[in-house]
């Protein structure tokens, strides 16, 4: 049996047990369904493409070129439901599996990929420990604590074993992750072009479809804001070590202005109603758990 193909059963193998899900009492449960976590995470993708296996099937196979708003929200909505979706998480890492199981692709120098290969398989997930320290550092009233960050690093595995990430790919602690992280860009990841194609897509800012004709027209001048944004965001929260092998540069003025954007951005987010705040399956989630809460604590004051 060949590596590539060990590596293809281990990711399809079930950890022992199920998975733990998450509660209303993770960290990721408060964070993740917000729309602005969400505009945040565009790095994220930018490092797993510059993976080569990945870069190679998103290339082959994925609609971010043509599609880059339903692309974005498949994506969105699949992630929630790993964290909101309760059992229904478990059934979504299984499909994802599923949908994964026949999309390969051979890159430019003929290397063979393969979407279920474990280690492009772990990198994703735990790209989101990343994205999670990052996120709070520049865009939350504050940056995470160190114990805050263990309980982000925890629920990151806890997502990577939603997805049936083999238990060989976890890195043990916070320390040995930011080690693996930091090898991974060194000595795996690539100047991909899949990278630079993401990124200009970000960059052109593209409507979102189903906008009205008229709309449209007045999107043109929006767009070079949001095409501001998106760079600042999108290249200002990926390492150094990644900017760099994509040769991208960053300036300190940029790193300044991404930083009053993050605090502005948070400011303005913190106040906002749930309805507002949240995606709709986040929002949903919230106000079940709360009235299953209400309900529970109704039965146990109930009279006897």
């Amino acid at each position: 049996m060949t590596a590539e193909i060990t590596d293809r059963v281990d990711a399809d193998r079930a950890p022992a047990g199920e998975p733990a899900l998450f509660t209303p009492d993770t960290l990721f449960w408060e964070l993740s369904g917000q729309y602005l976590y969400a505009a945040t995470t565009g790095s994220a993708f930018v490092l797993q493409v510059m993976h080569p296996a990945i870069g190679a099937v998103v290339d082959r196979w994925s609609t971010y070129r043509t599609d880059p708003w339903g692309r974005a929200s498949r994506s969105f909505a699949s992630v929630q439901t790993w964290i909101y979706g309760g059992q229904t998480a478990l059934d979504e890492g299984r499909r994802l599996r599923r949908m994964h199981k026949d999309l390969g692709a051979v890159d430019e120098l003929g290397r063979s990929h393969h979407a279920l290969s474990a280690e492009p398989w772990a990198w994703v997930p735990l790209t989101a420990f990343h994205a999670t320290v990052t996120c709070f550092r520049y865009f939350m009233p504050r940056p995470l604590s160190a114990e805050q960050e263990e309980q982000a690093y925890q629920e990151t595995l806890r997502m990577c074993r939603i997805l049936r990430v083999p238990e060989r790919m976890l890195p043990p602690t916070t320390a040995a992750y930011w080690a693996y992280f930091d090898d991974m860009i060194e000595n795996t990841l690539e100047n991909h072009p899949t990278a630079h194609q993401v990124l200009a897509t970000a960059a052109s800012a593209p409507p979102l479809p189903g906008l009205p004709g008229p709309l449209r027209r007045l999107w043109a001048p929006v767009r070079g804001v949001g095409s501001r944004l998106n760079y600042l965001v999108t290249v200002g929260t990926l390492p150094p070590a990644a900017r760099d092998k994509l040769g991208l540069s960053w300036s300190r003025a940029e790193e300044l202005e991404l930083r009053a954007l993050g605090k502005l951005a948070g400011r303005l987010n913190a106040p906002l109603p749930e309805r507002i705040k949240y995606m709709p399956i986040a929002y949903h989630a919230r106000r079940a758990a709360r009235a299953q809460q209400q309900l529970t604590d109704a039965l146990t004051d109930r009279p006897m």
